[in-house]
Parts: C-alpha cells; structure tokens; sequence
C-alpha cells in the first residue's frame, strides 16, 4: 500500500520559515518525481515545487522562487519543502505528489496535504 504522509503543519508568521516533509512508503522512492502542490481556499490546486528523479533538477513556481527549496533524501523516502520569507499569500494546504511514468502506466500517487497558515 503507497502512502504520502506530510508533516510539517504549522502556525508562522510573516516573513519566517517552515520545511515540510513528505515520507513515503510502499514505493521504490528514488524512481519517483516528487512534487508540492498547494491549494488555498476557492482557489485551484497549483504547483509549488518539483523535483525529478532520482534528484538534481529542480522547478518552481514563480511565486515562490528565491524563497522555497525543495529536496529529497532518497536513503529516507522523504522529499522536503523548506519556506523562508513566507507571506500571507503563501497559506494553503500543502499536498506532496509521486509519479512515476513507466510506459504505458502512470503511477500518481497524493499525500493527504497538510495545513500552513501564515498569519501575524
């Protein structure tokens, strides 16, 4: 059975720092592009940060350049979000995300998503 499990969920003011974490299991982690997404209330669901397999390239969203660096310890099946200079703007449901494309399948797996508020 694939689980995502998130951690991390916390209460921070603005302008200070949160890292997220993402344990996997029942994957061969190193094979996945991990993935955080983020969702804030009546909006959609949007990329925040990926990172391939089995590491080194990385993507962000324009957003949150600068500020988020997303990681991954292959040796603990853990992909990380770390946030500094968080903003208001940055609160919102923080979802990790597994895939795995392997012809003709696609492996797709989500976390349950975790809470981040930013607020003074």
């Amino acid at each position: 059975q694939v689980q995502l499990v998130e951690s991390g969920v916390g209460l921070v003011q603005p302008g200070g720092s949160l890292r997220l974490s993402c344990a996997a299991s029942g994957i061969i982690f190193s094979n996945y592009a991990m993935s955080w997404y983020r969702q804030a209330p009546g909006k959609e669901r949007e990329l925040v940060a990926h990172i391939n397999s089995p590491g080194g390239t990385t993507d962000y969203a324009d957003s949150v350049k600068g500020r988020f660096t997303i990681s991954r310890d292959n040796t603990k099946n853990t992909v990380y979000l770390q946030m500094n200079s968080l903003k208001p703007e940055d609160a919102a449901v923080y979802y990790c995300r597994a895939q795995l494309r392997s012809f003709p399948i696609i492996y797709d797996y989500w976390g349950q998503g975790t809470q981040v508020t930013v607020a003074s």
